[in-house]
């Protein structure tokens, strides 16, 4: 699998872009947000990426910015949710953006992204919401039924719920300790740690 590239950007022609790599020209498809960040053509680039192999193609989409490329990989585990879609989504707005969306339940905003109907936002909200609150309360429940709320619970739900995103557990340890504070609760440690990446 190929998980990043570095290289000469050659054309960005959106959704498109072609990337030469010590002469092989890679061909991927990014989101405007990936492209607003692009360098003109001529000028080095490095992307993160994901593949899609299938029978009747191998595809590869670039992202400027990891926490791009974990929304993505997050949105392809829905159910009905295809990288057309993502890439929709990653195009309309940040990935904070999209999850503080998920953390309200507020479908309406995600239907203003072109391609999301009521459905689908819905679908979106309904299943990203769950794996963020099982992870968080699978954290709780590794305290102990007699352990009184605490900085350090709230934390370790927090670092859970990044993780549960495709965080590993040494980056969401980071992320929380440059941004969460003792007195926020665990969705404010998450908002923050979130809003930090996407600057």
């Amino acid at each position: 699998m190929i998980g990043r590239l570095k290289g000469i950007l050659l054309e960005k022609t959106p959704p498109g872009l072609v990337v030469d790599v010590h002469g092989v020209g890679y061909e991927l498809d990014a989101s405007m947000t990936t492209h607003y960040a692009l360098p003109v053509a001529g000028e080095t680039v490095e992307l993160f990426t994901h593949m899609v192999v299938r029978e009747d193609a191998q595809l590869l989409y670039g992202f400027a910015t990891l926490s791009e490329r974990r929304l993505f990989r997050l949105l392809l585990s829905v159910n009905g949710v295809g990288a057309k879609v993502a890439l929709s989504i990653l195009s309309g707005m940040t990935p904070d953006e999209f999850l503080t969306c998920v953390a309200t339940g507020d479908s309406h905003r995600l239907t203003k992204v072109p391609g999301i109907g009521k459905k689908t936002a819905e679908r979106l909200v309904f299943d990203l919401k769950d794996k963020v609150e099982a992870a968080s309360e699978s954290a709780g429940a590794g305290h102990g039924a007699t352990a009184s709320p605490s900085a350090g619970s709230a934390r370790a739900q927090a670092e859970d719920a990044l993780m549960a995103l495709g965080y590993k557990q040494a980056e969401a340890g980071k992320l929380l300790e440059r941004t969460a504070t003792a007195e926020q609760s665990v969705e404010e440690m998450i908002r923050g740690a979130l809003r930090s990446i996407s600057r």
